[in-house]
C-alpha cells in the first residue's frame, strides 16, 4: 500500500505491518528500509504509481538490519546494482538479519493475539526467506549521507547496536525506524513507544536514545511500524517515555 507524501517528497509503503519509505530528490530516489521479500512486488507497484523506474533508485539506506527491514535489499543490490547503506555497528547483522540479540523470548508475547497475526503476516510475506546483504556501504559519524534527500543519520542504539533514525530537516520529518514506533508488533499497542524487548538489544538504551530523536525537533515522525505521527517529535518522545519498556 502506497501512501503518497506523508512528508514532502516522502512516500510510505506498508507490508505485513512494516513500513518502508521512498524519498524523492529530483530524478533520483532513496529507499529507506526494504520491508520483507514480498515487498519487491510493492516496490515495482509503487514505482509505477509514481511514474518512476527501478533505474531511478540511487541508494537503499537501512535504519537497522532486522529481517523485516532488510527484505529486498540484497535483490536490489544484485539485480539493480543499488548500494545498501547501513551503520557500521549493524553491518554484521545485515549479513544475518535473523540472528539478532534480544532481551526476551518472543514466547513471552504469544498471549497477545495481534503478535500472532503480525508474525503470520510476516511469514506470508517471506520473512523466513530474507537474504542477508552480501556487501554494504558502512557509515558512522557522517553528518549527512551522500544519497538523494541528504538525510542526517541520528544514532539511536538500543533496538539494535547500530540503529539510526534519518532526519530530513528541510522536509520537517524524521524517519524513526524502530527507535520509536506508533504500533508495537509484539503487543498490538498503539501510540508512540519503543518496540518490545523481544526485538531490543537493550530497552533501557532504547529509552535513552529517545533524547537524540527529541533533539531533531521534527514535526512529522515516520515510524517503522504504525501510522505517521504529526504532533511533533517532542510529544512522541514524551508518550514513549510514559509507555516505557514492554
Amino acid at each position: 500500500m502506497l501512501q503518497r507524501d506523508v512528508a514532502p517528497g516522502i512516500h510510505r509503503i506498508e507490508d505485513a505491518f512494516t513500513n518502508w519509505y521512498l524519498i524523492e530528490d529530483g530524478t533520483e530516489l532513496t529507499v529507506v528500509d526494504a520491508g520483507l521479500p514480498a515487498s519487491w512486488t510493492s516496490l515495482q507497484r509503487a514505482l509505477g504509481e509514481l511514474g518512476r523506474s527501478p533505474g531511478d533508485i540511487a541508494a537503499i539506506v537501512l535504519t537497522h538490519a532486522h529481517f523485516d527491514h532488510v527484505g529486498f535489499a540484497e535483490r536490489a543490490r544484485t539485480e539493480l546494482h543499488v548500494p545498501v547503506w547501513v551503520h557500521d555497528r549493524d553491518a554484521t547483522l545485515s549479513r544475518h538479519p535473523w540472528h539478532y540479540e534480544k532481551e526476551r523470548t518472543i514466547l513471552r508475547y504469544a498471549r497477545y493475539p495481534k503478535a500472532v497475526a503480525v508474525l503470520g503476516a510476516m511469514i506470508v510475506a517471506g520473512g523466513p526467506m530474507t537474504k542477508g546483504v552480501g556487501e554494504v556501504r558502512g557509515f558512522a559519524e557522517e553528518e549527512q549521507l551522500d544519497v538523494p534527500g541528504r538525510p542526517r543519520p541520528v544514532f539511536t542504539p538500543g533496538h539494535t547496536h547500530g540503529h539510526v533514525a534519518l532526519h530530513l530537516p528541510d522536509r520537517g520529518s524524521l524517519i524513526a525506524g524502530d527507535a520509536l514506533v506508533t504500533f508495537n508488533p509484539y503487543t498490538g499497542g498503539q501510540g508512540p513507544q519503543i518496540v518490545a524487548g523481544a526485538a531490543n538489544v537493550s530497552s533501557s538504551q532504547a529509552i535513552g536514545s529517545l533524547a537524540a530523536l527529541a533533539e531533531t525537533g521534527a514535526e512529522v515522525v515516520l515510524p517503522g511500524h504504525g501510522e505517521p505521527w504529526r504532533e511533533g517529535i517532542a510529544a512522541a518522545v514524551e508518550r514513549a517515555r510514559e509507555a516505557g519498556p514492554s
